[in-house]
């Protein structure tokens, strides 16, 4: 097990090399000056130059690579071309509120897609089943916006029980932060809960027709407790995989969220960067977000051998 470990860090600690490359050389690709958008057309060739030799702008590529990691592994990635603000406080006041409503978008998608979609499986010949089939089939068809604009028409315009939009932290105030977080999740975990069921039907499918089933119903076991005690451990690696992808879809997902919502999250903070082509802040964010999937696809890996004794035994 601790070779299959210092292997899956070695992946990851490569992985994260090669991502950050290839976000800075697509950032150092695009046309434009950074300098030059920060001060405006009409800034002087001598104010554009002492901007860009204020930025680093000026040294070769190699050296600002090593500089913006250096940065990014210090916690300190710089200034912001437009603002000239600190990057760093930005991005961790951002990332907490993605963090909030990315989370309790997949809580929301656990809890929702587990029980149906294995009350589906089980009862897969049985109306109940498919009429929970068709539903998950309707909840795939919509997308996480439009399923935001619905709720909103409905609960908060319709209804008026919850706010439309807007943002408040926890410390602040709990139980508006509560309100304001119940839409915004729903959105994302009703979405990605029934591509999630899909998944568990399957998985939990296939376990039912495993002979060892058989073998624990034949010895008297009832077939629910069979179902318990037995096949939901093993039904649950691939799902542990569909569930790293959903939540790396759900972090892009939170990026079109926040801003039917009006949340200040990171995707908000991306937008607004490229939109004032603030190449260093979506720089950072880029990263950010590939680091944090990444990061994610290693503690899968992890789980892996904690909920599969086969992976242990063939790692050791």
């Amino acid at each position: 097990m601790i070779v299959r470990l210092v292997q899956r860090i070695g992946i990851l600690l490569a992985s994260l090399v090669v991502s950050s490359v290839l976000v800075f050389a697509f950032m150092a690709v695009l046309p434009g000056d950074p300098a030059r958008v920060a001060l405006g057309v009409s800034a002087s060739d001598t104010a554009v130059a002492q901007l860009r030799e204020q930025f680093g702008l000026d040294r070769p590529l190699v050296v600002q690579y090593f500089s913006w990691v250096k940065g990014l592994v210090t916690f300190d990635p710089g200034n912001s071309y437009i603002s000239q603000t600190a990057i760093g406080p930005q991005i961790a006041d951002r990332l907490q509120v993605t963090l909030w409503l990315v989370g309790a978008g997949m809580a929301l998608a656990c809890i929702l897609a587990i029980p149906m979609g294995t009350l589906m499986a089980v009862r897969h010949r049985k109306p109940s089943g498919l009429i929970l089939s068709a539903l998950s089939q309707v909840g795939v068809a919509v997308p996480a916006f439009l399923a935001g604009i619905l709720l909103v028409t409905v609960f908060a315009v319709g209804l008026g029980w919850l706010p439309a939009n807007g943002w408040t932290p926890p410390a602040q105030d709990p139980v508006m932060f509560l309100k304001q977080l119940v839409l915004p999740a729903l959105s994302l975990g009703l979405v990605q809960g029934a591509m999630l069921t899909r998944y568990v039907r399957s998985a939990v499918l296939d376990v039912l027709r495993e002979d060892y089933l058989r073998t624990a119903r034949a010895k008297g076991l009832r077939p629910t407790r069979a179902l318990l005690r037995h096949g939901l451990r093993n039904a649950a690696v691939p799902v542990v995989t569909v569930l790293a992808l959903h939540l790396a879809t759900l972090l892009v997902g939170a990026v079109v969220i926040e801003r039917v919502f009006v949340i200040p999250g990171l995707g908000s903070l991306l937008l607004d960067s490229v939109s004032n082509r603030d190449l260093i802040m979506v720089q950072d964010v880029v990263m950010i977000i590939a680091m944090a999937v990444l990061l994610v696809n290693f503690l899968v890996d992890i789980i892996y051998l904690v909920i599969d004794p086969r992976l242990r035994a063939g790692a050791s």
